[in-house]
């Protein structure tokens, strides 16, 4: 058992208290036949990257603002599959006192329908993508939680699922927890910490323990 103390924690949401792979994953090929793009190659490296920042490596600088328009379209024109992962929701039910965000790759409108069809609540402070000049693994939209919290990012607890947030959290001085659901273990070694799922973390008004760690 691990105890983390904390002024608060910041969540990624897809993949950490969400799961929409099967939208994406169909969204994302549809629109990879479209712009002659490897749909693998764009896959392998897109969780928990913002769209645009994904696409410009793949597109011309001059495409990239419409192709990213295009992807967000297909996704908003989706809802299947979109299911909190375990014991999402009672984790944030269960942050009495504990103040928390949500830090995204996700644009507003897809944070709210994804987590409305979820059903996972979502806090005062939410950060998303159009609110960063640059997204994970820049620190930036982790930053800027910590300071509409009034917390010092070196007191948060980061969750997250994938290596760019991981690498975003720690550059923001934070202690980072990462769960397997969407990468294997070996491939979230940066984290300080890493959990099975979010059934293996609870909380305390002073911070969150992890029962199982790998």
């Amino acid at each position: 058992m691990v105890v983390l103390p904390c002024s608060a924690v910041l969540f990624d949401v897809d993949g950490t208290l969400v799961d929409s792979t099967p939208l994406v994953e169909a969204a994302a090929r549809e629109w990879a036949a479209e712009y002659g793009v490897d749909a693998d190659d764009y896959l392998a490296g897109a969780h928990g990257r913002r769209t645009s920042d994904r696409i410009a490596e793949f597109l011309p600088a001059e495409r990239v603002a419409e192709a990213t328009a295009r992807l967000d379209a297909l996704e908003a024109s989706r809802t299947d599959g979109i299911t909190a992962l375990p014991d999402a929701v009672r984790l944030l039910d269960s942050l009495d006192g504990l103040p928390w965000a949500l830090v995204t790759s996700m644009d507003l409108g897809q944070l709210r329908t994804r987590t409305g069809v979820a059903g996972v609540p979502l806090p005062p402070v939410v950060v998303t993508a159009e609110r960063v000049r640059a997204g994970k693994p820049d620190p930036q939209g982790y930053l800027l939680a910590a300071r509409e919290l009034g917390a010092d990012p070196s007191a948060c607890v980061v969750v997250e699922d994938a290596p760019a947030g991981i690498r975003a959290g720690r550059a923001a001085g934070a202690t980072v927890v990462a769960v397997t659901t969407s990468h294997d273990a070996s491939e979230l070694g940066e984290a300080h910490w890493i959990v099975p799922d979010l059934t293996h973390i609870t909380a305390t008004p002073a911070g969150l323990t992890l029962t199982t760690t790998l």
